[in-house]
């Protein structure tokens, strides 16, 4: 890790040292400068979350309303299914509707 100064990391910013091929940080907040003598990188791995997690996981199914639609599952005959509805698109968009079957808990989305 490196520290740059005692101030916050977002005041600071790289300018050019005017030797040719340095570097610098440079505070915007006070006369703090550190030239870069050397390349600097960090390298931090990116976590995918999963869809579900993003809609509000598990607990987003939680007091629902209920619907009477057809299951999108051909195996099921199950005639009810709870509903939520989330703005996903811009807002002059319609909301989507996501279902999840009340009997196989198969889900599916319109619009």
């Amino acid at each position: 890790m490196l520290i740059i100064s005692a101030v916050p990391h977002d005041c600071c910013s790289p300018q050019d040292a005017g030797d040719v091929g340095k570097n610098r940080f440079e505070c915007r907040t006070c006369p703090y400068q550190m030239v870069l003598d050397r390349k600097y990188y960090e390298r931090k791995g990116m976590e995918l979350k999963a869809a579900e997690d993003v809609l509000g996981g598990a607990d987003s199914w939680k007091n629902v309303d209920k619907t009477d639609t057809r299951c999108k599952n051909e195996n099921c005959d199950s005639a009810s299914a709870y509903f939520r509805q989330v703005q996903i698109r811009s807002a002059d968009e319609p909301m989507t509707t996501f279902y999840k079957c009340v009997k196989c808990s198969t889900d599916w989305r319109e619009n």
